[in-house]
This record gives C-alpha cells, sequence and structure tokens, in this order.
C-alpha cells in the first residue's frame, strides 16, 4: 500500500486512535479501584474531622473511621430506622440524594474513645462558583453539635475557601438546634445581623457573603428532615436521665 496516498494515513490514523483508546481504557480500568478508595478515604477523613478526631495516615483512615463509627443508619422522616445494613448511610451519594422529593436520611453513629455517642448527618449544598458539603456530629441529647467539617469543589482561596480552615468549623461546636423545643438550625449571618427565627447563629466570613449563606441554608435544608429523629433522641436522653433519678438512693 502507498504509504502517501489518504486511504493508507486514514487507516494508519484510525489504527493509533483504536491502539491508544485501548491502552487508556485500561490504565483506567486498572486504577478506578485505587481512585475510588482514596475517594472513600478523604470522605472518612472528612467525617472524623467532625469528631475532632485528626486524621490518619492513609494506611490506618478505614482502619480509624471503622473504630469511630460503629453503625450505619438510614431513619425516615418520622425518626424509624429503615435500614441497618453496613455502609448503607456511608454510600448514599448526597449531590443526588438532595434532588429527591423523598430524601435518604444517612446517620453514622459513632462512640469515642470517652465511651461518648455522636450522630453524624451529612449536609449538601451551593456555594459561589458550585457545589459545598459537610458533616455535622451532634451530640446524643439531639440538640447540641458537637463537630462540623466543611469542603467545597470551586470556593474563591481566602474567601469562600475558608469554610475548610478549623476556626470557621469550630464556630458551630455547643450550638443548638432547637430552642424551646423547635428546630432552628444555626444561622451564619454578617456580624450585627440576627437571625428572624431567634436561632443561634455564627458570624458570616469576612467578602464571603454568598458562600456563607450557603452554609446556612445547606444546613438548614438538610437537617430539618431530621427534625423527628432528633427528637427521639432528645426523648430517650430525658427518659434515661428520669429513670437515673428514681433509681437513686435517698
Amino acid at each position: 500500500m502507498n504509504k502517501n496516498s489518504n486511504t493508507y494515513q486514514i487507516l494508519y490514523a484510525a489504527v493509533m486512535v483504536l491502539l491508544v483508546g485501548t491502552v487508556l481504557a485500561f490504565i483506567y480500568m486498572a486504577l478506578k479501584p485505587k481512585q475510588n478508595e482514596n475517594i472513600a478515604n478523604d470522605t472518612r477523613r472528612q467525617i472524623l474531622s467532625a469528631l475532632h478526631i485528626v486524621s490518619p495516615n492513609d494506611s490506618q483512615v478505614k482502619e480509624t473511621y471503622e473504630k469511630y463509627v460503629i453503625q450505619d443508619l438510614l431513619v425516615d422522616k418520622e425518626g424509624n430506622v429503615v435500614d441497618s445494613s453496613q455502609n448503607v448511610a456511608f454510600e448514599v451519594d448526597m449531590k443526588k440524594n438532595v434532588k429527591l422529593a423523598e430524601r435518604q436520611l444517612p446517620v453514622m453513629k459513632c462512640k469515642l474513645d470517652d465511651g461518648s455517642v455522636k450522630y453524624v448527618l451529612p449536609v449538601y449544598g451551593a456555594g459561589l462558583w458550585g457545589p459545598i458539603w459537610g458533616y455535622i456530629a451532634v451530640n446524643d441529647d439531639g440538640n447540641t453539635i458537637y463537630g462540623a467539617n466543611f469542603s467545597h469543589e470551586g470556593e474563591t482561596p481566602g474567601l469562600g475557601a475558608r469554610i475548610t480552615e478549623q476556626s470557621f468549623q469550630d464556630e458551630f461546636k455547643d450550638k443548638h438546634l432547637f430552642l424551646d423545643g423547635e428546630f432552628k438550625s444555626v444561622a451564619v449571618l454578617k456580624k450585627g445581623q440576627k437571625a428572624t427565627n431567634g436561632a443561634e447563629q455564627i458570624d458570616a466570613l469576612t467578602g464571603a457573603t454568598i458562600t456563607s449563606r450557603g452554609v446556612s441554608d445547606m444546613m438548614a435544608d438538610c437537617l430539618a428532615p431530621y427534625e423527628t429523629f432528633l427528637k427521639k433522641l432528645q426523648g430517650n436522653v430525658l427518659a434515661e436521665s428520669e429513670s437515673n433519678n428514681v433509681n437513686q438512693p435517698e
């Protein structure tokens, strides 16, 4: 075949495209399990951070996560557990979940070294330039925030991207989700502003009003469906406290 002919050049190009495509597909398939594990480990680190647990090295992330996260749950709007199979909460895709009319409500039940129990709830929303997400750890009183972790896809460095800073996340610790028995998610507002519903609040990040509002809206939107579940936790704590008081000797 004439190597200078159009037919030869077309066939040559087609064969090279096929070969390169095959090699790239093989590499992608070979690396995909490792990529998926890296993504999973990054998620585990974020959940551990919400529990104030320092992220271990790559080889220990999964082991550490499984040490503290003792049970995965899916609950319904009535606060009932509908599924408790392994990793059922961890594997919920929050990006898709928040778009559903009937959302899944994943809960990760955790037990810390001091024996205290926390419940981690995932949240997902929108910032200025793209999606933001996070994990909120709630004490077993069903009301007090123990810790928070936030992340983002493309917020502005030095501005909206500061939602990942520990100093901002620590502002949520010890804030309450209920006031006088009514669910009122923590608001993120400009300094001097007051939440119209009387909710507890923290100051917005300077120069990042839209991202800060996104965090506030994300928490309100994603945590509200857990209201009954959280109230059941509050009821359990109250019942346990009353039982302990009855059993105490005079």
